[in-house]
């Protein structure tokens, strides 16, 4: 999948039997603020906070998952670049083999004849710890994929949201495997790594969290509220590169994990991959107008969407925040292994190459928001 936005389309029913999933186990909130968050479809803010910046391992650990069992061959890609041979190597060097090497074979062979479970890379973003995650992955395995055999209206709905990412049996098989080795990559080798790398990225938080707080949500704040999204949650993520991941579903619920920098000085990439996921909406609109339904059909407007995203983020901060705009194009030609050049705005228009229509009509929806209409 090259789009970075999936649709949370769930209801509280589905959150009450997420929280009662939760209570298999005990969520770590990594926020700081010393509050839970509640399973999102739940609880996906608290209320008092806009927008506000967290880390959580369970998401970064299902990412992860993904990142070491996935050909990452996507122009901007999902993940970091190399972050496979150097988590193979930190493993290696501390002689840890988990189910999921063991797995990844299997794992791997199932992406490769089903490359749409690509998509359940979104799926930890519903929940709020690993535990509630693998506990509704094993009511939905019981259930084979079936919301009639579900004892509660909540249950069925959970079942039918996994159904959506994991629809045949092969593919509950192969959740159910996948979360099997998650747990066991956590216990034996993730949950430290992820430890250490919170520790030694803290004031790396602290000057992203700085910078997005006390600088520029406050500039994103009227194209948030003009496009639904006033409030959300904002997570860092260690495997993510120029690719987000994102949730929405309605003013008040919304969840974006970004990139997670090595450095301080490099904390305004989290905001190029912020502005770049907060985009997406508008991008698909313009798209979908302007493509024929065999573009549709033959992957055209999914590439489009692509390139377009990128093009919005930088056509986005040149209105609200110009400073910005030379890093982020840096930044997204670097993320695809091209070059800036001598002239790094013409690079981005011919790297991420859009038809004038396409382009024209993000401009016109981005003047449409901004000005409030």
């Amino acid at each position: 999948m090259h789009t970075s936005k999936g649709r949370l389309a769930t209801s509280l029913a589905i959150a009450t039997l997420l929280a009662g999933c939760a209570t298999a186990g005990t969520g770590t909130d990594t926020s700081g603020t010393g509050t839970s968050s509640g399973a999102i479809g739940q609880n996906p803010v608290n209320l008092g906070e806009v927008w506000a910046m967290k880390t959580r391992e369970h998401l970064d650990l299902w990412l992860h998952g993904f990142a070491m069992i996935s050909d990452d061959t996507t122009l901007v890609p999902y993940f970091r670049r190399g972050y496979r041979s150097d988590m193979a190597a930190l493993k290696s060097r501390a002689n840890v083999v988990t189910q999921l090497d063991a797995n990844t074979a299997k794992l791997k062979a199932r992406l490769g004849l089903n490359p749409g479970l690509v998509n359940a890379q979104f799926v930890a973003l519903y929940f709020d710890s690993f535990d509630a995650l693998a506990s509704a992955v094993d009511v939905f395995y019981r259930a084979d994929g079936n919301p009639r055999a579900a004892s509660n209206q909540g249950t069925a709905e959970t079942i039918a949201l996994l159904g959506g990412y994991f629809p045949t049996s092969a593919d509950r098989d192969w959740a159910r495997l996948f979360v099997q080795s998650l747990r066991d990559e956590d216990t034996r080798f993730y949950r430290g790594y992820w430890d250490q790398q919170q520790r030694e990225r803290s004031v790396v938080f602290s000057a992203v969290n700085n910078r997005w707080q006390n600088t520029y949500r406050a500039r994103f704040q009227p194209f948030l509220n003009n496009t639904s999204q006033a409030a959300g949650e904002i997570f860092l993520s260690l495997p993510l590169d120029g690719e987000g991941r994102s949730l929405s579903a309605g003013k008040r619920q919304n969840a974006t994990a970004v990139t997670f920098p090595l450095r301080s000085s490099d904390a305004d990439e989290s905001i190029y991959v912020i502005a770049h996921e907060l985009v997406s909406s508008i991008v698909t609109t313009a798209v979908n107008d302007n493509v024929t339904p065999t573009d549709r059909r033959m992957g055209v407007a999914d590439r489009y969407i692509a390139a377009g995203t990128v093009r919005a983020g930088a056509m986005l901060l040149q209105k609200i925040a110009p400073e910005l705009v030379t890093g982020y194009t840096r930044y997204y030609l670097q993320s695809a292994d091209r070059s800036p050049g001598s002239n790094p705005a013409s690079a981005l228009a011919t790297v991420f190459t859009l038809p004038d229509g396409i382009r024209d009509a993000i401009a016109r929806q981005l003047d449409v928001v901004l000005g409030g209409i």
